[in-house]
């Protein structure tokens, strides 16, 4: 038997944050559990650090229905050292990450010290990031980076005008702006915060937009003001922004933090060729994974990492963190600590 083989056969219950149902409502505890209480996976990870994303406190506080089945670890991400694999494609020691794939959905997530997961979901971490930054940036900046690209993909260029970023305080604001300005392009915050008008402008914003006094019309297409918008809020302000985004601009939908609806019209579609985005960061493909991780390692690499994340806390404090982050009150990124 491997050394590595022998260390998961011999491995003690560990520590890990579960979501369980109980009256049908989700309930999280710290607990122990063994190995083969995960769910199945060709490679044993021992994790080292996790982040806190608007999807985590909604699971782990039970405000969302994220979980599909009980009971499961929580946590849609993980960065960490392989312990072992049945895939060939990894060996004991690897330096690895996990995003999304279904994490703390269908399948054990990165809030353990040990996560078992498939072969296809893992990324090698890339050489110019530590393990620590790989998830300062973590799932939200893997989906400020998916939004980027998929931008690019449609003809976005720095040179075409101002790209508006909605939510900019949030985990995925801050990181896309810290992406965009680094690119060369003219970024405006959206925000609803003044005290945070300092680090916006430290982080990349232009200028600052304040939420409460948006004029958000009411004609199917208002005054054209921007080349392109990441938007993490959804209903009222999704609806401006296809009403105010320029001839063949693109708008990046990414989240719902104020509403999963959006009342509109077809015709900034069809008469100045607006694009909207889906922007889904689950579901990808292992090569697109791969490439993105590439580009967040080199050109999309935030240069205000350390401002965005100024905070570190330990895996028996995530319960206590969680209400802020459903209530707005977080600015930027959160790591966590595993060992």
């Amino acid at each position: 038997m491997s050394q590595a083989a022998e260390e998961v056969a011999t491995l003690a219950p560990f520590k890990a944050l579960r979501i369980h149902e109980a009256d049908g409502k989700a309930v999280a505890r710290l607990e122990s559990i063994g190995l083969d209480e995960l769910t199945p996976g060709e490679v044993v990870v021992r994790v080292r650090y996790s982040t806190i994303n608007y999807k985590d406190a909604l699971a782990v506080t039970g405000t969302g229905r994220i979980l599909r089945r009980y009971p499961l670890v929580a946590g849609i991400d993980l960065s960490g050292e392989v312990v072992s694999s049945s895939d060939p494609r990894y060996r004991s020691g690897d330096a690895v990450l996990v995003t999304g794939c279904g994490l703390s959905e269908t399948h054990d997530g990165g809030y353990a010290e040990y996560a078992r997961v498939r072969g296809d979901w893992v990324v090698p971490l890339p050489p110019a990031l530590g393990l620590d930054d790989a998830m300062r940036l973590g799932t939200s900046g893997y989906t400020a980076a998916l939004a980027i690209l998929r931008m690019e993909q449609n003809g976005q260029l720095p040179g075409a005008g101002p790209v508006v970023v909605t939510g900019a305080t949030g985990g995925v604001g801050s990181l896309a702006i810290d992406m965009l300005a680094g690119l060369g392009y003219e970024v405006v915050a959206l925000s609803g915060k003044p005290a945070a008008d300092e680090y916006l402008t430290s982080i990349g914003s232009s200028r600052i937009l304040r939420r409460q006094q948006l004029d958000l019309g009411k004609r199917p297409l208002e005054a054209a003001q921007w080349a392109g918008a990441i938007d993490n809020l959804g209903g009222d302000v999704l609806t401006w922004l296809t009403r105010t985004v320029q001839p063949f601009g693109n708008i990046a939908s990414i989240g719902l933090a104020a509403s999963p609806e959006l009342h509109t019209t077809v015709m900034p579609f069809i008469l100045r060729g607006v694009s909207l985005l889906g922007i889904n960061s689950v579901l990808n493909p292992r090569e697109l994974r791969l490439r993105i991780w590439e580009r967040i390692a080199t050109d999309l690499r935030p240069r205000h990492l350390a401002r965005i994340c100024a905070r570190t806390i330990a895996l028996g404090a995530l319960q206590a963190a969680m209400p802020d982050y459903i209530a707005g009150r977080v600015q930027g990124r959160t790591l966590v600590r595993i060992d």
